[in-house]
């Protein structure tokens, strides 16, 4: 236990310090500087930031969880997001940023009005409360409560345990957003990314190294023949994640989370130009095709070690199958890596949400004439109350039904179909007014949340978050005609950057496709 504590330590220590050091001249009190990274990303640190951003422990847990339970077929959540992922790199980024934008609310006004920017950031600071940052923390704290014994070693029971450890991890992820802003979110990811990719990547290599007696692809084909149908990517009609899905609102959501979520969108609106922004989002496409190897594969090695008696607790696969392959002097490096995970999504969505709040709430609202310095201290200001709410929100989430990283999907749909409906009407269906808009966001929000929560209706939820669209679509043009749009010109900013695209959009972007493609083809033709 000692090595493991030691180890743990110092891997988090080294990437504190290495975030310090590199930032130590950099100047937080202004709004670009603090919430921006002062617009001098490069591609890899946006690709690692934005990996991280992503992924966290609500896939290591939730996503492995699922796998194991489902087999492949969850893998769609990750290869899709390539296709969406090129879309954002070649139309949307270059739109965001000739605007000269620092959120996505503040496009919505240059379309449409201030209200219904208003109105969408104050949805997305609430989604951040409701959704990401309670399940962030939660299945962070099992898997570091699972790691160090934590209620064991306090002498209390599990649920206390895991309190503590969600209480930890909020505070020392609030330092780093609420003091470093972007960029120490950004240089702390590219870190913590590399030690996730490494770190999640030993995991299974150990185990097929250990179930195929030294062979790596004996392992594998052992845990294949083992339980050939987990490998299988299509799935059925009345499966957690039927085929048709992707053809409905998957695609949606893919699009709104990767090309208009400020989460993940604000480290590329904080990249020196276009071409390390277009560099960035499609390394992440690229990264987001390997991790499967990480978050998917893991569960269904799981389901090779332990069979189906987990089934009642998926979310704790993941755990003991680390408890399982990991040696004792590795363990204390994984956990770190695992912290690292959870501070990177906790403080990024930290730093967004203070992003939105200070420059599309108060700063619109409130005090239209408050300085930079005064915007920082007010994102730093609910950064703080919304960590403490994630804190005390955390345990809720436990026990989901099927599994924590469904919830998670589940309660994305109130705010980001809505959401995506408006934005893609503002890039392509010129006639649709700032009334139509709100109309839609509102009939979407109360429509979802009847439909899912309330009716509970017999249709899968990413079946009904393509039903939304359509009917989201329709308001927006017959509210539209009703009251037509008054004004076409959007009001543009000056240039910040050089806006020559990366000569190697075209090729990466293709490649991408492609292989999405190849994925479907090779492992679903055992499919229903």
């Amino acid at each position: 236990m000692m090595l493991t504590i030691i180890t743990f330590v110092g891997f988090t220590a080294f990437v504190a310090f290495y975030t310090w050091f590199r930032l130590r001249k950099d100047k937080m009190d202004s709004s670009d500087g603090y919430f921006l990274g002062g617009r001098s990303l490069t591609g890899t640190v946006i690709a690692g930031s934005m990996l991280l951003t992503n992924i966290s422990t609500e896939h290591l847990i939730g996503m492995n969880g699922s796998t194991y339970k489902n087999g492949f077929i969850v893998i769609s959540w990750e290869v899709t997001s390539a296709l969406a992922l090129v879309i954002a790199a070649i139309f949307f980024v270059p739109r965001y940023l000739k605007l000269g934008l620092t959120t996505i609310p503040e496009y919505l006004e240059k379309r449409f009005d201030g209200t219904t920017r208003s109105l969408v950031a104050l949805f997305l600071v609430i989604s951040f409360v409701v959704t990401l940052l309670p399940i962030v923390l939660y299945t962070g704290a099992i898997n570091l409560e699972s790691i160090f014994n934590v209620s064991e070693v306090l002498g209390t029971s599990r649920s206390e345990g895991l309190w503590l450890t969600v209480i930890c991890i909020g505070v020392i992820g609030s330092v780093y957003a609420i003091f470093g802003g972007l960029k120490a979110v950004a240089f702390s990811d590219t870190i913590n990314g590399i030690g996730l990719l490494a770190g999640g990547i030993l995991i299974p290599v150990i185990a097929l190294f250990s179930i195929g007696d030294g062979n790596l692809f004996d392992g594998l084909s052992k845990v294949y023949e083992h339980a050939p149908e987990k490998f299988n990517v299509i799935g059925a009609k009345d499966s957690v994640m039927p085929f048709g899905v992707l053809f409905t609102g998957l695609i949606i959501n893919q699009l709104y989370f990767w090309g208009m979520n400020q989460t993940i969108i604000q480290r590329a609106l904080g990249a020196r130009d276009l071409k390390e922004a277009q560099k960035g989002l499609l390394f992440t496409g690229v990264l987001k095709i390997l991790v499967p190897l990480v978050i998917v594969l893991p569960g269904v090695i799981g389901f090779y070690y332990f069979g189906d008696s987990m089934y009642d607790n998926q979310d704790l696969i993941y755990p003991a199958l680390i408890k399982k392959v990991l040696p004792m002097s590795l363990t204390g490096f994984f956990a770190a890596v695992v912290m690292g995970a959870v501070l990177s999504t906790f403080n990024s969505v930290l730093n967004s949400a203070a992003t939105i709040f200070s420059i599309d709430v108060y700063k619109r609202m409130i005090d239209k004439e408050a300085t930079e310095k005064r915007l920082v201290w007010i994102g730093r200001a609910l950064s703080s109350v919304l960590a403490i709410v994630a804190i005390i929100a955390a345990p809720l989430v436990a026990k989901a039904p099927e599994g924590l990283y469904q919830l998670l999907q589940q309660l994305n749909g109130i705010f980001f179909i809505p959401i995506a409906s408006i934005m893609l009407a503002g890039f392509y269906m010129g006639r649709i007014s700032a009334v139509g808009a709100k109309s839609a966001l509102i009939f979407g929000l109360v429509y979802y949340i009847v439909t899912t929560f309330i009716l509970k209706i017999d249709l899968h939820f990413i079946h009904n978050w393509g039903i939304e669209f359509v009917l989201n679509v329709m308001i927006m043009f017959a509210v539209s005609y009703y009251y037509p749009r008054k004004n076409f010109s959007i009001r543009t900013a000056p240039l910040r950057m050089e806006m020559v695209p990366w000569k190697y959009t075209p090729h990466l972007s293709i490649v991408l496709v492609v292989v999405t493609v190849m994925i479907y083809i090779l492992l679903g033709q055992n499919g229903v």
